[in-house]
């Protein structure tokens, strides 16, 4: 029960980062609810799946991306047929699961629900969970707590089948030692390299064929179109240090918030648990009630005994293996009978039997952390700076609009645009599509800066949003159209492209020669780098498909040659010496190659499973702009 909440932490984190968006709060249950009017772009069954939420959904993977990639995010990397496929097929799996949950009779609880939100480092204080904190957060994202854990609860009710998948997975202590035999068994190798540029001299490459190349590939030797432009850029971040919050307001919005500024009451418990779930049989309940009574009987005999009993009995494995002690939690954090009851004790104590939804419990109260209001002298910072946020996103939510009107309206200049928002006008280097630099360049604002309206027409570029918080708008100073440049110019870099190609081959052709003398025994003199070890997981010198090699070859009788071409570089011959196979296999190793195999052995089984539940619905996409999934 109370180790739920360590098996779902990645997903806690995930539907946590969803909800750090502007946007409004969807899930599975609110599939169905969206608005009437919306577009219908996919159905899974009966289950309609709206534009609102698919837009939805691509916002959050935007999200996501930004937190990546951070200042090297493009927004570009959602407007792409691929991408937006993967959102749809994430939104017909969650779906599929929601379905797949519901028809098991599959459920959630609230105690999981409380777990899990407890386990949120965005909700916590000094590491604990923080009631206050919690509703603050969401209230800056417009959402109140039945709204989120509503929402974890639509997660993590699909989540179930998969984890029953990737909780069961098999493997057989017969293949789990194959597996390390396979994985862990050295080759000493020998590596004698044949190298392109031996064979550079040898290679010709006359004026018919730099002509032909260079007529077969213009595109590799075509200057992009380039421009040179003077820009206005507007971040919420210039307006933060313009922001002047007095002392009066700081004062008063701790009056007005003194509850935000408290830690809650929070006990330490520690407790016995004989599980009964709700789907439990009325004699399964009678035999968990019986069993419990014997150890309250017993912990009232002896008190000092407790942790020793919960060790022995408790059926929390979370907890168990510490005396059955849950740490401090404050209200709101599990079930009702269980706060109840801890609530109600004094240090020290030990309550009667405790019926909850996961069966009886025996808890013993062991501390209690009184509430505590902050200082307005602690608070007053974090308040000012609260504000601040606030007032400047205020400020760039009304500017924004009216810069980005103006920008279009008074397409000629952006000196209005520059005056409104009290920034200045800065020129750029050379910019073209395609090339690789920092915000506020993006793929986005550099396809903005070269359409005809801007290039031809002289006029603004809109006001691009480069980030989150910052908005850039641009005009042509200066223009370079694309061109080709002529064979004259590049002929020479075409000349030692065709020559190394040629002598590339002339090497690999020599390679594979002596890979075939080598095999029929003869004893060729070549120069033979130092031996050295690898394994399946490293490489050493070879690269990845040199090393699959050495591993695929018959070494039932040594040496044995292998040898591949190197990239444009020359062939690379090598010369298996030895093999050590892995002596003992300790039951630590063992144990470790085992939960591996288990974890991928399950994922293998959820995806057969998730493939057979796409065979069997009725799914169709409607997006024109994205490819079809196929069921």
């Amino acid at each position: 029960m109370f180790d739920f909440v360590h098996e779902n932490k990645r997903l806690v984190q995930i539907v946590l980062a969803l909800i750090i968006l502007p946007f409004a709060f969807w899930g599975v249950d609110s599939y169905n609810r969206s608005g009437k009017s919306a577009d219908v772009v996919a159905t899974v069954n009966d289950t309609k799946i709206t534009q609102q939420e698919f837009d939805n959904a691509l916002r959050q993977q935007q999200d996501r991306l930004r937190q990546q990639f951070g200042d090297r995010f493009d927004a570009a990397m959602l407007d792409n047929p691929g991408m937006k496929r993967a959102v749809m097929d994430n939104l017909v799996m969650q779906h599929l699961l929601f379905e797949r949950a519901k028809t098991a009779k599959l459920f959630v609880t609230d105690e999981q629900i409380a777990q899990v939100v407890g386990g949120v480092e965005a909700f916590q204080n000094d590491g604990k969970f923080d009631k206050k904190r919690y509703e603050a957060v969401l209230k800056n994202q417009n959402m109140s707590p039945l709204m989120f854990e509503a929402r974890m609860r639509d997660r993590l009710f699909g989540q179930q089948i998969q984890d029953a998948y990737a909780q069961n997975g098999f493997a057989s202590n017969q293949v789990v030692d194959r597996i390390i035999r396979l994985n862990e068994q050295q080759r000493v190798v020998s590596v004698s390299s044949i190298s392109a540029q031996s064979f550079m001299a040898q290679a010709k490459v006359d004026e018919e064929a730099l002509a032909r190349y260079y007529e077969q590939n213009k595109k590799e030797f075509q200057v992009k179109e380039q421009a040179k432009v003077e820009y206005v850029k507007f971040s919420m971040n210039d307006l933060l240090t313009k922001v002047e919050i007095s002392k009066e307001d700081v004062r008063k919005y701790f009056d007005e918030h003194q509850s935000d500024f408290g830690t809650q009451e929070e006990r330490q418990a520690a407790h016995i648990l004989i599980s009964a779930s709700a789907a439990a049989t009325q004699a399964e309940h009678d035999a968990a009630r019986a069993k419990a009574g014997e150890l309250l009987q017993q912990v009232k005999q002896n008190p000092g005994k407790f942790a020793e009993l919960a060790k022995l009995n408790s059926q929390d494995v979370g907890s168990a293996q510490n005396g059955g002690d849950l740490g401090f939690f404050g209200r709101g954090m599990m079930v009702k009978p269980f706060e109840d009851a801890v609530f109600s004790l004094k240090a020290g104590e030990i309550s009667g039997l405790v019926k909850s939804d996961f069966g009886y419990h025996i808890i013993k109260l062991i501390s209690v952390k009184s509430s505590r209001v902050l200082p307005f002298d602690e608070a007053r910072e974090d308040i000012a700076n609260k504000l601040r946020q606030q007032k400047a996103a205020d400020m760039y939510a009304e500017l924004a609009d009216k810069f980005s009107n103006t920008v279009y309206e008074q397409s000629d200049t952006l000196k209005p645009a520059a005056e409104l928002v009290n920034a200045k006008i800065e020129q750029s280097g050379w910019l073209s599509t395609g090339m690789v630099t920092a915000e506020p360049w993006t793929a986005k604002m550099l396809q903005a800066i070269f359409t005809d309206e801007v290039v031809k027409n002289k006029r603004n570029t809109a006001a691009i949003e480069v980030t989150g918080d910052t908005l850039v708008a641009a005009r042509i100073l200066e223009y370079k159209p694309a061109a080709e440049r002529a064979l004259s110019e590049v002929q020479e870099v075409i000349r030692q492209k065709l020559s190394h190609q040629q002598a590339a081959e002339l090497a690999a052709k020599q390679g594979n020669a002596m890979l075939e003398q080598l095999r029929n025994g003869s004893n060729l003199k070549l120069n033979w780098n130092a031996a050295e070890t690898i394994t399946q997981g490293k490489h050493g010198s070879l690269d990845a498909g040199l090393a699959r090699q050495v591993f695929q070859a018959n070494a039932a009788k040594l040496p044995q040659y292998v040898g591949a071409e190197v990239a444009q570089n020359g062939y690379m011959l090598v010369r298996i010496d030895a093999i050590k196979e892995v002596d003992e296999i300790n039951d630590e190793k063992r144990a470790s190659y085992a939960q591996q195999l288990r974890k991928l052995t399950g994922e293998e089984m959820f995806q057969a499973y998730l493939t057979e539940a796409k065979r069997q619905a009725v799914i169709e996409i409607n997006l024109p702009e994205t490819a079809t999934i196929q069921p």
